[in-house]
């Protein structure tokens, strides 16, 4: 029998598919927190420290070679192994709040669901490689056609190109999604689903009703 993750109260990650809206919200999350007179890590993955940075940029600027799913898995663990252990556990033991762009989610959306790799697979790492969760994650949905406009109409005013996993066809990107609504459904007690079709000041609105609520509850 595996032990079960450990669940952070303090630790928030924020989920979706591109064009969410992540960002947004996090900044709206922290500032909320920071306002309450708390110490906040905002942080992402892939990535949060030195090491795991450049692992994101070999899993999302690409190597010139194919990337295997499991590499890529694989990858993906390693970085968060070094995030949690160097950023979220310190900052947690601290008594700070820690709000994470993506966290083990992710991977079983995008490797899992997206990639096809097996479930029980992608458990395993969970417990051996980060053994904790978050005790609040906000799935902000959006169906993929919206998120490839508005991913669009970033690059264009950013003038930046899509990464390696942006460059995916739809398919993957709604079997993505899909994946995530089966977590939220297989997590009712940790994961809250935000409509995120709707403008950033409402999106925003309803990620800080969320995390009031969740707070209310926690006490």
């Amino acid at each position: 029998m595996t032990a079960a993750l450990q669940r952070q109260p303090r630790l928030l990650s924020i989920e979706g598919g591109e064009g969410a809206g992540k960002s947004t919200v996090l900044s709206a999350l922290r500032e909320a927190l920071l306002v309450d007179g708390h110490e906040v890590v905002s942080t992402r993955e892939p990535g949060g420290t030195p090491l795991a940075e450049r692992i994101r940029e070999l899993l999302l600027g690409g190597t010139g070679e194919t990337v295997h799913p499991q590499t890529e898995l694989l990858l993906m663990f390693a970085s968060r192994a070094q995030h949690v252990r160097e950023v979220v556990l310190p900052a947690l033991q601290r008594g700070a709040w820690v709000i994470s762009d993506r966290f083990t989610d992710s991977s079983y959306a995008y490797q899992g669901a997206g990639r096809g790799l097996d479930e029980g697979y992608i458990a395993a790492l969970e417990q051996q490689a980060v053994g904790i969760e978050p005790g609040l994650t906000l799935l902000l949905d959006l169906g993929v056609a919206h998120g490839r406009e508005r991913t669009r109409g970033r690059d264009l005013l950013g003038g930046s190109v899509p990464d390696r996993i942006e460059r995916e066809r739809d398919s993957f990107f709604e079997r993505v999604r899909d994946g995530f609504l089966a977590r939220a459904a297989q997590h009712p007690d940790r994961f809250r689903v935000i409509d995120a079709s709707h403008d950033a000041a409402s999106v925003a609105a309803a990620a800080l009703a969320a995390l009031a609520g969740y707070r209310e509850v926690s006490r």
